[in-house]
């Protein structure tokens, strides 16, 4: 489905990303963790043709990842940004129809597809007509996944598409997309910082550090079998908080 191969990216002088391998088989959900400014979101920008990569090679497909076939690479795959990126001056129903629309595809087909991903989603039909500044933030993302969806892409990148939200509502959506994911069985790949989320969702986890992986594998692995030392920090730093709320709560 997805193959990367000793991709390089740069800006200026800085590493964004060095030398990445990286597979994703189809129907696989693989989750991108590690701290702020590792490279996580770029390798996702990457791959859906937002940037370029300096050197190396993206398979999509079986197919490498090139301007001339981009644009029809790009309608298979549904991309979530963070926190959205729902346009302002649309409807719910204007958001996530808008590619559709822009294809020219059946307004039936679209009419029934925008009900299908809202029963999906467990949207309200009646909040169709509602802009995104009239809803809440879970109500906004998703709408963001909708819209994601709205083409039936073979592939599923979410950036951090829960990060913005407060803990309960983040929790009620984390078992939602868990069930999405399930129940439609897509290729995901998913950025989170958060190894609990990253844990939550993936099967295999791809833990980044300064624009290079560090070690791939299920949250079992990375504990039992650390790679170096900044895999066991990094889960100790997640780890700790939720120690400290135990002992507060007895």
């Amino acid at each position: 489905m997805l193959d990367i191969s000793n991709v390089t990216k740069r800006y200026d002088q800085t590493h964004a990303l060095r030398s990445i391998d990286l597979s994703v088989d189809a129907g696989e959900t693989v989750v991108l963790v590690g701290p702020s400014g590792c490279g996580k979101s770029t390798l996702l920008r990457l791959i859906v043709g937002l940037v370029r990569a300096d050197s190396g090679r993206i398979g999509f497909e079986g197919r490498t990842l090139a301007p001339e076939n981009l644009s029809s690479a790009r309608q298979r795959m549904g991309y979530v940004i963070q926190e959205g990126g729902l346009f302002p001056h649309l409807s719910v129903e204007g958001n996530v129809c808008l590619m559709a629309r822009h294809l020219r595809r059946d307004p039936a087909w679209i009419t029934s597809r925008l009900d299908e991903l809202a029963t999906l989603v467990r949207l309200p039909v009646a909040l169709m007509d509602r802009y995104p500044g009239e809803l809440s933030g879970g109500q906004r993302q998703r709408v963001s996944l909708m819209r994601a969806l709205m083409l039936d892409p073979d592939l599923l990148l979410l950036d951090e598409p829960l990060g913005a939200l407060d803990p309960m509502i983040r929790y009620e959506l984390q078992q939602e997309l868990r069930r999405i994911f399930d129940e439609l069985g897509k290729t995901v790949v998913m950025v989170t910082h958060d190894i609990a989320e990253a844990a939550h969702f993936g099967k295999r986890l791809v833990l980044m550090r300064e624009g290079r992986i560090v070690q791939t594998g299920s949250i079992r692995e990375l504990a039992r079998r650390p790679a170096e030392p900044f895999v066991e920090a990094f889960l100790r730093a997640q780890r700790e908080p939720m120690s400290r709320l135990a002992e507060v709560l007895g």
